[in-house]
């Protein structure tokens, strides 16, 4: 089976608010439970490597797979020290796949770790997946040929109309379905926090926490035709 590597936020303030952000731990914990369950495995990695920054949203904790995963001993280790992107061979993986949480906005784009190892799995034949504010990870992305991987294609993101509902537009460092559009993208999208997903040649994207699990499930079908 494959290996995927599941990338977080190493990034812990929401702006000038002082309100802590990070990864979303469902954006996480889905797409976790469907790449393991397809009996693959997943390993963890970061900007800056070690414990990232969790955030778990109301009505989340009691969510089966946001539970389980937090209870998982294998996960909560490997959670204590992810590998900063940095130190991380692409080589053994077949995916990459960017979880959400507005932390992602700040440290995902300016990775240039991060950007190489979805460069490297993606000209191999690997997918590049992303879900939420994850997706920011794609914005600088740039292939070997100088293009960016996402000119051209179809792409899902967070949307303008649900960072304008959370009342965070100008907390934000950009608005993430503008640039993926300045970098090209087609961005499609459906209204606010409905499950909304894209894969355009192994670029597989969704909008928003419903999407997380779908997201991984085009992944696991992608890596399965690929077999």
């Amino acid at each position: 089976m494959a290996k995927i590597l599941l990338a977080v936020s190493s990034h812990d303030v929401l702006g000038d608010t002082g309100n802590r952000t990070g990864y979303s731990v469902s954006e996480a914990a889905h797409p976790y439970h469907v790449f393991t369950s397809a009996g693959h495995e997943v390993d963890f990695v970061s900007v800056r490597g070690g414990e990232p920054p969790a955030v778990i949203f109301d009505g989340e904790e009691n969510d089966p797979d946001v539970v389980g995963f937090l209870a998982d001993e294998t996960v909560r280790a490997k959670l204590a020290a992810t590998r900063p992107a940095a130190q991380v061979a692409s080589g053994d993986y077949s995916a990459i796949f960017y979880v959400g949480g507005h932390g992602a906005m700040w440290d995902f784009p300016e990775s240039p770790d991060l950007a190489r190892l979805a460069v490297e799995i993606y000209e191999r034949g690997g997918v590049v997946s992303a879900v939420c504010h994850g997706p920011a990870a794609l914005v600088n992305l740039r292939l070997s040929d100088g293009s960016y991987l996402v000119d051209g294609r179809r792409v899902a993101s967070f949307t303008n109309e649900e960072e304008q509902s959370l009342g965070l537009v100008h907390v934000m460092p950009f608005l993430l379905e503008d640039r993926l559009k300045e970098r090209g993208a087609l961005h499609t999208k459906a209204p606010n926090y409905v499950c909304h997903t894209e894969n355009d040649g192994r670029v597989i994207t969704g909008q928003n926490p419903a999407s997380a699990a779908p997201v991984a499930e085009l992944v696991v079908n992608e890596l399965k035709q690929a077999g």
